[in-house]
């Protein structure tokens, strides 16, 4: 099918995973995908999210709710990450570290740290919109987890952490001004709090706020997968501050409840958005009831009266002054669209060779060419993926694969730091079926490969200039509890399971992620090709 002018898309609705019950009450995690160290700020009845993207372009995901329950994406603000010769190539857990959104003067800010290059920054009118270049506000390596505060009186401060991997010393959060316009340091940093040989370790990813006169940091402590959030307060920018943890795992099963934002909505409640570490499924989001108790705020459900609340599952949504539908970040796609689904990344900086929309109602998808050393498809940067939905999920595309030369291939995978695919791989004039599986990928451990059955070309070429065979199956990969299977058809009606069950593994800081690739050997050959015509996401 060719596509149409280009319109507005419709809100989507997932089959798989919808926090809303439909009753005025909403059950965690309100995403239950990998957006990891979500922040995120009012503008009226609108609530705008961002989160870690590390490596993974384009970058820097803009969500937006008006119930902080139901949202979607509506776009990116980095297109690009610099230096380059940096994030040309899969720099895996690097790049964006733990970002914060916030609204000043007309105008949405995103600050970030990347470890190894310094604080950097972009902004916009339109947060559905174009988002400046970045700009690198202090260079230098070791700093994360960046926000600024805007004063009442126009200056601005930055509260920020440090990387123990790049600066050799961390568990400390730091407070320092920065110019009224924010993209310069004019102050040196101080210290206001030190999380070394307590139980607040890895002190990490503090946000900034102000309420009632009080200076709030608010940031997580005691490990990603095990610790809890901490609030601290002071009359004074640069403290002394005074802290309580407000929120911990408690009886409850969401480990690691914290690394987050505070909310306070126009119709004056107050919200906090975390994330918990499933593992392989990444970092999902979670909302939590807010209330005020001798000026601290208590997250969650308090039941002993010490001030930390445990997580909920099920509770009543947050007041609206508007309804809002139903909806869910995007996860199928028809590929109908001249723009590519706002839920796919790459795992570097994008060229035109990765694949391009086309005006068939198909994304093509071309082989890169592997560096003639590489041993499974860590260093691959055209890979397609999109974060895995949910715990349990069927995932479906039909796809076309064209080889012009031999050990081209192209197919689906479930990538992290071990993997698993399903391609079609041309051998002489026919296919191969084959499940290729690399376990440590990262550590540069080859794949190991299984055929499942030949296939004879669906067509063929009868020109003489660069002739292709083609092969048009259908492929999926059914997901349950961290376990991957996958299968095949050739009809798309008849499905049989191809190889043995994968278990899933998480990737550099991030989760499991599904799509698919397209590659071969090194060389001067004309690349083959993938037209995906669909990309199913189902029960």
């Amino acid at each position: 099918m060719a596509f149409a002018p280009l319109l507005a898309s419709a809100q989507y609705k997932s089959e798989v995973w919808c926090p809303d019950n439909g009753d005025g009450t909403y059950t965690n995690p309100v995403i239950d995908a990998d957006y990891s160290d979500p922040d995120a700020c009012a503008v009226g009845g609108d609530y705008y999210m961002t989160a870690s993207s590390f490596n993974c372009i384009p970058g820097l995901p803009v969500l937006h709710s008006r119930d902080l329950v139901n949202w979607e994406i509506v776009g990116h603000a980095l297109k690009t990450q610099y230096p380059r010769e940096m994030f040309d190539r899969p720099s895996h857990g690097n790049g964006v570290w733990a970002p914060s959104i916030r609204y000043h003067n007309g105008e949405y800010y995103i600050y970030w740290g990347d470890p190894d290059n310094g604080v950097m920054m972009v902004k916009t009118k339109d947060p559905a919109g174009e988002w400046s270049e970045p700009l690198c506000v202090i260079p230098g390596q070791g700093m994360i987890d960046t926000t600024p505060l805007w004063d009442d009186d126009g200056r601005c401060y930055l509260t920020y952490a440090f990387a123990n991997s790049r600066s050799r010393f961390a568990s400390i959060i730091v407070v320092r001004e920065l110019s009224a316009d924010g993209t310069k340091a004019i102050g040196d940093p101080v210290i206001v709090f030190d999380g070394n040989g307590t139980e607040c370790r890895t002190c990490e990813g503090p946000k900034f706020y102000k309420r009632d006169g009080w200076y709030w940091i608010m940031f997580p402590a005691g490990g990603v997968p095990t610790g809890f959030q901490v609030a601290m307060r002071s009359k004074n920018v640069y403290g002394p501050y005074e802290s309580k943890i407000v929120l911990a795992q408690g009886g409850t099963k969401v480990n690691g409840p914290h690394q987050g934002a505070w909310i306070h909505t126009e119709l004056g409640e107050d919200w906090f958005l975390h994330f918990q570490d499933k593992g392989a499924y990444g970092r999902v989001v979670h909302l939590q009831p807010v209330t005020w108790r001798d000026n601290w705020p208590v997250m969650g459900i308090d039941k002993d009266g010490d001030f930390c609340g445990e997580p909920v599952t099920t509770f009543r949504k947050p007041k609206t002054a508007a309804p809002w539908a139903v909806r869910n970040p995007q996860e199928s796609d028809e590929f109908n669209s001249p723009v590519l689904g706002k839920q796919w990344q790459w795992h570097a900086n994008y060229s035109q060779t990765f694949g391009m929309p086309t005006a068939f109602g198909t994304f093509r998808l071309y082989t890169h060419k592997m560096d003639g050393d590489a041993v499974n498809l860590w260093s691959v940067p055209n890979l397609l993926l999109q974060k895995t939905p949910t715990d349990n999920f069927t995932a479906t595309a039909k796809v076309r694969f064209s080889a012009k030369d031999q050990n081209q291939y192209g197919g689906i995978v479930m990538m992290g730091l071990d993997y698993s695919t399903l391609i079609v791989k041309r051998v002489g004039d026919e296919f191969l079926l084959q499940r290729t599986t690399c376990l440590k990928a990262d550590k540069g451990e080859p794949e190991t490969v299984e055929t499942i059955a030949t296939l004879k070309p669906t067509s063929v070429d009868t020109i003489d200039y660069q002739p292709a065979i083609h092969e048009d199956i259908y492929l999926r990969m059914k997901v349950s509890e961290g376990k991957c299977k996958f299968y095949y058809s050739l009809d798309g009606k008849r499905f049989s399971q191809a190889g043995k069950e994968f278990t899933m593994r998480e990737g550099k800081w991030i989760g499991a992620k599904i799509g698919f690739v397209a590659a071969e050997p090194a060389g001067k050959a004309n690349r083959g090709c993938l037209d995906a015509d669909w990309f199913r996401v189902t029960k």
